[in-house]
């Protein structure tokens, strides 16, 4: 973590009073860079369903394919995370839709009141949307879950089917299992790989960020320049250090049996973060060399001998690996920001789903996920994500036209349609949500003539209205459940980095390793950045501590930064000078 303070920009001001937010339309739709394992749940999902899809039309029961697709969705899930951590994430994903599906598949046996079927969606959708927040399982989050529970809420069924019908999507669970965890079998090490290589990349542009800053500092460009280019300063460095703590948090979950391997790329990890706390006496070339020879299969690049502050770094990752683990439940206590957002979900779902029952549309569910879709840490990102599914949705409906005469030739056409759609959404989603969305809208609207082939003109004007419908009950539930907890949780978050900083400075005043604690410090930094940029985002916020949360992030990155100075003292090879820069540039920017 960078020991730099804020930029002049970010210079402690008076507290804003409590204002109401303009919602931004500026940049919505302008697609970014692609993720750069997109291709690993493309593949991953077009495999784990054309395997049960074409078994089952071998069979010639594609009317059961919505039950095995809720299993082969799960291999969606957990792409970023090492495959000893992954083994367990995919179970409970699997168990987490089979229950899923179970409640909705009762449900729907014992009553057939539309009203009903909406509120327990609503409420699953809530369920579903807290559990991923809590366990911060990652795309696509709740929204998988949603769609197939409710969608199973609303097919008619007879309680003796339920087994049959929930033991296909536990097998559907198995193949997106199995799907998941095949590349460890040629690459087993290779997500932690990825997280060192995101981490030294990002160091190596916030190092070139502040050196072209500096530079421009020193000529005569003028104040507006510099002004302009501290922003930027400032978003690379969030960038980089998100980066580093995430790539710590991966190799800390690759498990106790990965030693070596673990060791080589902490080493990588450990020159990251010095560059982080020494931006202007990096070498963004070596960094970038070394991200880039992660890349491949090939060996983990290593940049010279090991130093002795190194082995307290991995003396300390060994020690943080036995420590004790925060418990789950923790996170729904009272107070939890998740609460805020789980009553907005149940909320807004079941408006959407009465508000189609309402105008007599034939299929509520959709409406019900259109509003779960929405929601995000607060109403600014709600608001993006309604406008992003709106015109995702409507662009998708023209695609559906174009596409359905194909799939209507024939039930294998359909499974290619599906198939090639599935792929198309995980391959343009990362850019930007409508437009996965395009692909998501025609594959949603396919997957309901699988029983049978349907008018698509019913069938758009269907997917048009509960659209609408759910975009806009969705905003204003989000509008009027406000979270006026999100000052607290800034609160919160401001104390822990304090604990964490006074452990860390502790641990400077005593012989042994800090990295732990400054681990924990790193954490509970990138939590307090979180927390303001989601309280920053709301549509009725209370008055924002903002001095505070300015004072707690520079205290804390002082502190980070006097951690990794001395593990360089302790290395004892002329790593002196880059604490000198630092030294001296943070004066500067101060």
């Amino acid at each position: 973590m960078s020991s730099t303070p804020p930029s002049p920009h970010l210079s402690p001001r008076p507290t804003r009073p409590v204002r109401l937010r303009r919602l931004p339309l500026a940049g919505v739709l302008r697609p970014g860079k692609p993720s750069d394992i997109w291709f690993k749940p493309a593949c991953s999902v077009v495999v784990a369903t054309a395997i049960p899809n074409l078994t089952l039309l071998a069979l010639g029961r594609l009317d059961l394919v919505m039950y095995t697709m809720a299993g082969s969705f799960c291999a969606l899930y957990a792409h970023n995370l090492p495959y000893a951590a992954r083994t367990r994430a995919l179970a409970w994903v699997v168990a987490g839709m089979s229950a899923s599906v179970a409640a909705a598949l009762v449900t729907a046996s014992l009553t057939g009141s539309a009203v009903i079927l909406v509120a327990v969606g609503a409420l699953l959708a809530a369920a579903q949307k807290t559990v991923c927040d809590a366990t911060r399982i990652g795309p696509p989050g709740h929204l998988i879950f949603t769609f197939i529970s409710s969608a199973t809420l609303f097919a008619p069924q007879d309680l003796g089917q339920v087994p049959g019908h929930l033991a296909l999507t536990l097998a559907g669970g198995a193949v997106a299992w199995l799907v998941g965890m095949a590349p460890a079998l040629v690459r087993p090490h290779g997500p932690e790989r990825r997280a060192t290589a995101r981490a030294l990349a990002a160091v190596a542009a916030y190092a070139e960020t502040v050196t072209a800053e500096t530079a421009a500092e020193a000529t005569d460009a003028g104040d507006t320049e510099a002004a302009e280019a501290g922003p930027a300063v400032e978003r690379a460095r969030a960038a980089a250090a998100g980066a580093v703590h995430a790539a710590w948090q991966s190799l800390l979950a690759t498990g106790p049996r990965t030693v070596e391997a673990r060791r080589a790329l902490a080493r990588l990890v450990i020159r990251a973060e010095e560059a982080l706390a020494a931006p202007t006496a990096a070498d963004p070339a070596a960094l970038r060399s070394w991200a880039a020879g992660l890349r491949g299969t090939g060996a983990v690049p290593r940049p010279g001998d090991v130093r002795p502050g190194e082995r307290d770094e991995l003396l300390g990752v060994a020690a943080e690996l036995a420590g004790p683990k925060v418990p789950l439940w923790r996170r729904f206590a009272p107070g939890s920001p998740l609460l805020p957002i789980a009553l907005r979900t149940a909320l807004g779902c079941a408006l959407a789903g009465y508000g189609s029952l309402a105008l007599g549309v034939g299929r509520p569910y959709w409406a019900l996920v259109t509003a779960a879709s929405l929601y995000q840490a607060n109403v600014t990102l709600t608001w993006n994500r309604g406008v992003q599914r709106v015109v995702g949705n409507l662009v998708g409906v023209l695609a559906f036209a174009a596409i359905a005469p194909f799939a209507h030739l024939g039930h294998a056409e359909l499974i290619v349609s599906c198939l090639a759609l599935a792929f198309g959404a995980e391959a343009l989603i990362s850019r930007n949500y409508w437009l996965g969305t395009v692909c998501v809208t025609p594959m949603a609207l396919l997957v309901t003539e699988f029983a049978r082939f349907q008018q698509p003109g019913e069938l758009i004007l269907d997917r048009v209205v509960d659209t609408l419908v759910g975009a806009v009950l969705g905003v204003v539930a989000a509008v009027l459940v406000t979270n006026r907890r999100a000052a607290d949780q800034i609160e919160q978050a401001v104390e822990a980095v304090d604990r964490a900083r006074e452990r860390a400075e502790a641990g400077l005043a005593r012989a042994g390793t800090v990295e732990p604690a400054r681990r924990a410090l790193t954490a509970a930094l990138v939590e307090l950045r979180a927390a303001a940029d989601a309280a920053a985002g709301e549509w009725w916020p209370r008055a924002l501590p903002e001095q505070r949360v300015i004072a707690a992030e520079r205290a804390g990155h002082r502190t980070l930064a006097a951690t990794v100075r001395r593990r360089s003292d302790e290395n004892g090879q002329g790593t002196r000078p880059r604490a000198e820069a630092a030294d001296a540039w943070e004066g500067a920017r101060a």
